[in-house]
């Protein structure tokens, strides 16, 4: 078995995946074609639910549909479930094949434990995955640095005894809100997405603006001591407004604005066409 960036393999057979909020996510339907060896996938788990209620509601809750790349090439919405959700719905296929496939499961499991113990390992997949999709080296490293202050600031807030989730969201939208001006929901939707991660659709610009946000927001809540959900709460408006105001002062003295609706495949876009202008930039 290898490990690719968009596909892995089981015994020979292909596995689609994408990265999702931070983990892997699968194709339910690749793998129930693998294990159970049916021509319809589709049809086999539509029966599978209807014989079982609870996961029915399981997948319906934990299995959400994301956008992957089919056999033409195109990219189409399945059902796709994380690691946890898979070893859920691999209990109910009645088949000898089920327990290497949890094996496998349980190795990339390992793997992931490994990037935790190791972040040097977590960032140099991280790398590897965006220089696959094309996005530019100069991109990369500020998408690199932005993941490292978000997970600084994570931490700080763990020990600040701030509950991941909910709370870590509604922080998040604090910061985002009073930087740009748009919580996370509404800045996607800005940007024409849905499920894809909103930073892996930011320009270089709208990182730096990002990260400046999260670090002032660290900074705050080291500052001023605060503990628990409310106190850093103060924290985040305070830094996202920190970062808010840098950002006013940018568009004033540019004439740009740093909040723009391009999203990953425009980016790439414009990537390939600086790729393919050498003789402009020697003229410049």
């Amino acid at each position: 078995m290898e490990q690719e960036n968009k596909i892995v393999v089981f015994q020979e057979k292909g596995i689609r995946r994408v990265w999702h909020n931070e983990e892997w996510y699968y194709s339910v339907l690749d793998v129930i074609e693998i294990l159970s060896e049916t021509s319809n996938a589709t049809d086999y788990f539509k029966k599978m639910r209807q014989r079982d209620d609870q996961l029915k509601s399981y997948v319906g809750t934990n299995c959400p549909q994301i956008e992957m790349e089919g056999e033409k090439g195109k990219k189409r919405k399945t059902i796709a479930a994380n690691n946890e959700a898979l070893f859920r719905i691999i209990q109910s296929i009645p088949s000898p094949k089920a327990e290497p496939f949890k094996l496998w499961l349980a190795k990339l499991g390992k793997d992931r434990l490994l990037e935790i113990e190791d972040p040097e390992r977590a960032a140099l997949r991280a790398r590897e995955y965006y220089q696959v999709l094309g996005y530019s080296e100069e991109w990369i490293e500020r998408r690199m640095q932005s993941i490292a202050i978000r997970t600084q600031l994570t931490d700080e807030w763990k020990n600040r005894g701030v509950n991941e989730g909910l709370e870590y969201a509604i922080l998040t939208g604090e910061i985002s809100k009073a930087t740009f001006g748009l919580i996370p929901m509404e800045y996607k939707k800005f940007k024409g997405l849905k499920n894809e991660n909103l930073r892996d659709h930011m320009t270089g610009l709208e990182l730096i603006f990002t990260m400046l946000g999260e670090e002032s927001t660290r900074i705050e809540a080291i500052k001023t001591d605060a503990l628990g959900f409310v106190e850093n709460r103060d924290a985040a408006q305070k830094g996202g407004r920190s970062a808010g105001k840098a950002l006013k002062a940018y568009e004033e003295d540019s004439g740009e604005k740093v909040v723009t609706n391009e999203n990953f495949k425009q980016q790439i876009k414009e990537a390939k066409k600086r790729q393919h202008l050498p003789d402009n930039r020697d003229k410049e």
